[in-house]
């Protein structure tokens, strides 16, 4: 006796079983690239700021910040009501911003388990 193939919600977008050669079941799914491709250079700014911030402080040290996601939001508005370049690290306020929202998201999406 074969066993029933379970019941998917994946699509190919071509319309392709998921069995046919050149099947990809990815209807629907999050298109990473276009971030990664058309933010690329913005994102190594943003890196930047993450370097900056693990060498004065402790790599990977931000995720145990008390209070993370406000105060990172915090700082983040600091960093959107400047212009030009921070002070201290040479890096462009709008980066430490985006750095600053991206570690309030990690945190908010840590905290709803998902």
């Amino acid at each position: 006796m074969s066993n029933p193939k379970p019941k998917s919600s994946e699509m190919d977008p071509t319309g392709r079983d998921a069995h046919a050669p050149g099947a990809k079941l990815d209807q629907g799914k999050p298109r990473a690239a276009l971030v990664l491709q058309d933010f690329g250079p913005a994102l190594l700014r943003v890196a930047d700021v993450g370097t900056f911030g693990a060498n004065k402080y402790t790599p990977h040290g931000w995720v145990s910040v008390p209070d993370g996601e406000e105060r990172y939001l915090d700082a983040a508005m600091r960093h959107m009501i400047k212009q030009g370049n921070d002070a201290e690290s040479g890096i462009d306020h709008l980066a430490h911003a985006a750095w600053n929202v991206l570690a309030a998201l990690t945190l908010r999406i840590q905290s709803e388990g998902k």
